[in-house]
């Protein structure tokens, strides 16, 4: 009887250590990539102020040179001024001297500002960079921190079932902003739909309605978002609209049942189960 306790421990040891080894490893990777993403941007730092560096000295430089030409202008104005009266020849010369030395000031602005669009250029860049990182970086550590996919989702759908749609539509938009590319995210769009729809939030619900319509059409949400957006328009007074998208799913889906319930709604307001969908909003 000893042995027998002995392997059944052994054996839910067994069952449960490769779950908790698959989670662990998810953690120890999403870790290693934020530690990754930290240290470039430790990198790209150390570089950008290098360059910085280099950039201010070829300012610091050109101003210089820029100061020590507007000096010898002034010098030479002045020169001009003395020797006006006196010699002619000698004022010509120095105004051609002026002249040149107003080209050369030219050159070491246009060369200053050159280098100046440069040094906003890279700051520029390097800002935009360290946001990109910084985001990417929070998103890592996010992640880290979720709950795997499965977890989630039960959790978002068990508070649904329960009527707790608070709780639930912060659970289901969790988990689309944690995993937005998975299979479950259509679901997730249709479930907040849903509790929208309850909640007379027509055109939210309209909204998540068209997510799972427009990036999960093969889905198994999408004949009854197609259904449920129909409805909605007619709330808001859009009837036209409401009706074309009900004769849609009729046309796109004649043996679902979401058909027969646009059937059922398009005789009660009088309407025709055929005819025209042009009007429908997604269109």
């Amino acid at each position: 009887m000893k042995n027998l306790s002995i392997l059944v421990v052994l054996t839910s040891l067994s069952l449960t250590a490769p779950a908790a080894w698959g989670v662990s490893k998810e953690m120890i990777q999403l870790q290693t990539q934020v530690q990754a993403l930290q240290d470039q941007m430790t990198h790209m730092q150390q570089s950008f102020d290098e360059r910085m560096g280099v950039m201010k000295n070829l300012i610091d430089q050109n101003t210089d040179s820029m100061n020590k030409v507007t000096a010898a202008m002034t010098a030479l104005q002045s020169s001009l001024e003395k020797l006006q009266s006196d010699n002619s020849g000698k004022v010509d010369q120095l105004s051609g001297q002026i002249q040149a030395l107003n080209d050369s000031l030219d050159e070491v602005k246009a060369r200053l500002a050159k280098v100046g669009k440069q040094l906003d250029d890279v700051q520029g860049a390097q800002q935009n960079q360290a946001a990109s990182t910084a985001a990417q970086q929070a998103q890592q550590q996010a992640l880290a921190q979720a709950p795997p996919p499965d977890v989630l989702y039960n959790n978002a759908l068990r508070d649904y079932n329960s009527g707790n749609n608070d709780l639930s539509k912060q659970e289901f938009s969790d988990y689309l902003k944690f995993y937005p590319n998975t299979d479950l995210a259509g679901n997730s769009y249709f479930y907040l739909a849903e509790i929208e729809f309850k909640q007379g939030d027509y055109q939210g619900a309209i909204k998540n309605y068209d997510q799972v319509l427009q990036n999960f059409p093969t889905g198994n949400k999408a004949p009854s978002s197609d259904l449920k957006k129909g409805l909605a328009l007619i709330e808001l007074g859009q009837k036209d609209d409401g009706v074309a998208e009900l004769r849609h799913v009729i046309q796109r889906y004649p043996r679902s049942n979401e058909a027969l319930q646009a059937k059922e709604k398009l005789r009660k307001m009088g309407a025709a189960t055929t005819g025209t969908t042009a009007k429908r909003q997604s269109e």
